[in-house]
């Protein structure tokens, strides 16, 4: 009697133990079915960004003396995003629309906007008449960073850099991001005659995409 009692004790306890793993195996399975649902609406849409509207802030820097700020015209780009995030995306620059729009010039000494942006668009800089577009093309994203890293080509070189404090403001239709280059890279090798000025190879880009 006793050992009939253990075994039905026994078969119980197993009965109780696959119920419990079956159980456990439904929960995981409703788990990762709504994970997937979750993962399936989020929605992935592409954007064109607005030629016109859409810019970049340029600043460079003669080192201790002062710095020259302005702008470029994106004409053409696209963006896709995946919920919130961008996850791919290009734009084009017109390197002739570039503009100063600093106050740090001397007409007295010929020291114009228009003389500046002219030895910019020289081969001394950007050699705009041989390269007239820049482009950059999104090729990784970094959501815990914010950080989009892709092909920036300036001046027919092509460079891989990283845009960071990437954001999108929906409100305006605006995604943002900045974007330092080192002009060596690009071969924008210029060097001013005076031995004690001395020009800074950072640029810093701020990118502004309307949508």
């Amino acid at each position: 009697m006793k050992k009939s009692i253990v075994s039905v004790f026994g078969f119980s306890l197993a009965l109780f133990m696959v119920s419990c793993a079956g159980g456990n195996t439904e929960n995981q399975t409703e788990e990762a079915t709504e994970e997937k649902m979750v993962e399936e609406t989020i929605e992935v849409t592409e954007l064109m960004v607005k030629g016109g509207d859409s810019k970049v802030n340029w600043e460079g820097e003669v080192l201790g003396v002062y710095a020259h700020q302005g702008t470029v015209n994106i004409t053409e780009g696209m963006l896709t995003l995946e919920g919130d995030q961008i996850i791919a995306g290009n734009f084009t620059v017109d390197m002739n629309s570039m503009v100063a729009t600093d106050d740090n010039f001397n007409p007295e000494e010929g020291k114009t906007p228009d003389k500046l942006i002219g030895h910019l668009k020289s081969a001394d800089f950007f050699m705009v008449d041989s390269f007239p577009k820049a482009m950059f093309e999104v090729t990784a994203h970094n959501v815990e960073t914010k950080t989009l890293t892709g092909n920036l080509t300036v001046r027919g070189v092509t460079n891989e850099e990283t845009v960071e404090d990437v954001s999108i403001d929906h409100t305006s239709g605006t995604a943002t991001g900045l974007l330092n280059i080192d002009r060596q890279n690009y071969e924008v090798a210029f060097k001013h005659p005076l031995e004690d000025v001395v020009l800074s190879d950072d640029i810093t880009l701020a990118i502004e995409l309307k949508m």
